[in-house]
């Protein structure tokens, strides 16, 4: 339970990266609402799942969904340039959040 926590407490940092850009600097209102809900929902998941998991895991599990969800959103509905490299580097991210996943334990 405390790993599926962590999944969506990644997946809310994405939508709070996204907001975060289309918040314009905090200068639009329902952007910037839809980035605090996100931030306080990613934020709160993970201070729960750290009850029963080790840090280094979940931290890099949780900043490695948002990273490359945040790049794979920004490529596919915000224009963000498309790149062999960076479509690898965003593959590489994922197998190193899943290998840590896989090297650590829950408690």
């Amino acid at each position: 339970m405390a790993w599926l926590l962590v999944i969506v407490a990644g997946l809310l940092e994405t939508g709070f990266a996204v907001c975060l850009k289309l918040s314009h600097g905090f200068s639009r209102f329902w952007p910037t609402v839809a980035f605090c809900i996100f931030a306080l929902g990613s934020f709160g998941l993970l201070t729960l799942s750290l009850k029963k998991l080790d840090v280094g895991p979940a931290y890099a599990v949780w900043t490695g969904i948002g990273a490359a969800g945040t790049a794979i959103y920004g490529m596919v509905f915000l224009g963000d340039l498309v790149s062999i490299l960076k479509i690898v580097s965003i593959t590489l991210v994922i197998a190193g959040v899943i290998g840590l996943q896989l090297s650590g334990s829950a408690h």
